[in-house]
């Protein structure tokens, strides 16, 4: 049998990136230096700041987290890539992101002249928020997934039920403190943060493309552990079937008088 060297040796090269174990600590150090890069004159700086409070304390998260092995290397690469999507959000503010600009520069060193992302879509908006709510689930899934396999011990369907159903309620938390903060601070620094540029469905489109990349991530990852994982439908089966033994509602409680009235006997 193969050793864990010769197995990572014989893996593809995107494979062994993922499997070097200094990869977390590589992360770490382009992430500074990503934040350091956009962090140079802000274009709202107040809001700036404000966006960056719960970036700060997801970073001290994960770097908690790699000391205890909580995530893979893949899920530290995903949620690499969606805090970096996010500090460049910061930066300008989501709707004032500049990436009409960007695609018509990168057009025209192509010999596209006049291209404009936004022509060609239909877009009336600037839809960067709405790209960052979409990464969300699509990018942050997997590693809520993670959490449940590891700490809580989920199997089979719920594996991939309750990523969706943290996602979407972590979404719908975060439009929630979007409102609160929005009320609490000053009207502009307050309207920027808030980002609805005139959408009353603003909130419900987030909270919806947050759960499709979710779907998408968790479709991707069942179709994965239905093509490697050979115990994958029996692993399905088995979680769905109803324990009975376990009391529960008015028998735990029962359990539960009864057990009082022991202890003090």
């Amino acid at each position: 049998m193969p050793s864990a060297h010769q197995r990572t040796a014989r893996a593809p090269v995107p494979l062994r990136v993922l499997l070097s174990p200094r990869l977390p600590a590589v992360l770490l150090v382009l992430m500074l230096a990503w934040f350091a890069l956009w962090a140079v004159d802000p274009w709202f700086p107040a809001d700036f700041v404000v966006e960056h409070v719960l970036t700060v304390l997801v970073v001290v998260f994960l770097v908690w987290a790699r000391r205890h092995r909580l995530f893979s290397n893949l899920s530290h690469v995903l949620l690499f890539c969606f805090v970096a999507l996010h500090v460049v959000g910061a930066h300008y503010t989501y709707e004032k992101v500049p990436y009409e600009q960007w695609f018509g520069t990168v057009a025209g060193w192509l010999g596209v002249e006049g291209f404009s992302i936004q022509s060609t879509l239909g877009f009336q908006r600037n839809h960067y928020d709405r790209l960052v709510h979409l990464a969300f689930g699509l990018l942050c899934a997997y590693p809520i997934r993670e959490l449940f396999v590891r700490l809580v011990r989920v199997r089979g369907v719920w594996g991939y039920l309750l990523p969706l159903d943290v996602t979407l309620s972590l979404s719908a938390l975060y439009e929630l403190l979007e409102w609160a903060v929005a009320m609490i601070l000053a009207a502009d620094v307050g309207q920027s943060y808030l980002g609805t540029q005139g959408d009353e469905w603003d909130a419900h489109k987030d909270m919806a493309l947050a759960t499709a990349g979710a779907c998408i991530a968790m479709l991707v990852t069942a179709l994965v552990n239905w093509r490697l994982q050979r115990d994958f439908a029996q692993e399905l089966a088995e979680s769905m079937r109803v324990d009975t033994k376990t009391p529960m509602g008015e028998e735990r409680i029962v359990a539960l008088v009864d057990d009082r009235a022991r202890d003090r006997d």
